[in-house]
């Protein structure tokens, strides 16, 4: 008889192993919250791994919260700091308008075009974002926030660490619903 083990320890798809989180631990400050902050990229990419339009199932009602819909947002917190608010460019939302602020998570449907689309318009603004702080002189560059006013890439990648990490959460629960999964 084999002991217990905690629920952490167990993912349902035994193709994708058991994730081991690769972020570093001493160093220096930027390469600790880049390395960090990739970690949590990678969970919410591990969390979605091997589903197609199972991302669009949502939680519970009355929420729309699903994994696409995860996946659409954090694209556009990506876009929005790195690419408005500390480059200083002229970048919407890929998802959320004026008109359908929760277009994020309201648009996540189980469509493949969607799909791909949300997984494209997310790497691309990782890979923006990931350039824009190997390319930045220091952690003390700013940018103008309308809402906070200045905020350092310090802040930004903190505080992007603090995004996925919440919604990193979420998005464990959402895929122990779709088929079971659970794990790091």
């Amino acid at each position: 008889m084999s002991s217990p083990q905690r629920r952490a320890e167990f993912f349902t798809a035994p193709d994708q192993g058991r994730r081991r989180l690769n972020a570093r631990t001493t160093g220096d400050e930027r390469a600790m919250l880049v390395s960090v902050l990739a970690a949590q990229r990678a969970t919410l990419e591990f969390k979605c791994a091997g589903l197609g339009a199972e991302l669009s199932q949502r939680s519970v009602k009355p929420s729309t919260l699903s994994l696409l819909g995860l996946v659409r947002h954090l694209a556009d917190v990506e876009r929005r700091w790195f690419r408005s608010v500390l480059a200083g460019q002229d970048a919407p939302p890929r998802f959320a308008t004026a008109a359908a602020p929760d277009g994020d998570f309201d648009g996540a449907v189980p469509d493949p075009a969607v799909v791909a689309a949300a997984w494209e318009a997310w790497h691309c603004e990782v890979t923006f974002a990931e350039r824009f702080v190997t390319e930045a002189p220091g952690l003390d560059v700013e940018g103008q926030d309308s809402w906070l006013g200045a905020v350092s890439l310090r802040w930004v990648l903190i505080h992007m660490i603090e995004e996925y990490a919440r919604h990193n959460g979420h998005a464990d629960l959402l895929r122990e619903r779709i088929d079971g999964a659970v794990g790091l």
